[in-house]
């Protein structure tokens, strides 16, 4: 069984926590809390293979920049979420993708940028072609959610695994037949 290390990146109050638990233990959590760092493990069958889920929920304040850099390294691909009722958020997106694509010093990075709370249709700041346009330019993919009414959340998070797994399919080194010539 394949362990993966996903960190979920954004800023706060853009619904990381509630994405994180919506997968992790199928509730909603409605109040905001801050989080410090909160380490979740779901074991999940994608495209019948088994995988266990190591999800870190990340706190993006200043204080906590340097622990971010060192998930940043040790993890396999990223979450990055805004709201789609907060330009605010959504302007820190690129921000993100840079900080990680620069420290794994790859512009082929699994990562998926997330428009959470799309049931707040009425309040979009955020347009979906401006996000869209935005993951493509970080070659990601991109997906709106709602933690509250569980839409694309596993949709998201998935699709992330496919995309580790697709890559480690292309990195795998071909095994040629051993030859001895006499």
């Amino acid at each position: 069984m394949n362990e993966l290390k996903i960190v979920v990146i954004g800023q706060g109050g853009s619904g990381k926590s509630a994405l994180t638990i919506q997968l992790t233990q199928s509730r909603f959590i409605a109040e905001y809390d801050p989080t410090i760092e909160d380490y979740f493990r779901k074991k999940v069958v994608i495209d019948e293979e088994t995988c266990l889920l190591n999800i870190l929920d990340t706190a993006c304040s200043e204080e906590y920049h340097p622990m971010l850099q060192t998930y940043i390294r040790s993890s396999n691909a990223f979450v990055i979420v805004y709201a789609i009722d907060s330009r605010n958020s959504f302007d820190e997106v690129s921000t993100f993708c840079k900080q990680i694509t620069g420290i794994k010093d790859s512009d082929d990075v699994p990562m998926v940028i997330v428009g959470n709370k799309n049931d707040l249709e009425k309040d979009r700041k955020v347009s979906r072609k401006e996000a869209k346009d935005l993951a493509k330019s970080f070659n990601c993919r991109f997906i709106e959610t709602s933690a509250k009414t569980n839409t694309n959340v596993e949709e998201a998070f998935f699709g992330l695994v496919r995309e580790i797994r697709r890559n480690s399919a292309i990195e795998k080194p071909i095994k040629k037949d051993k030859c001895t010539i006499f």
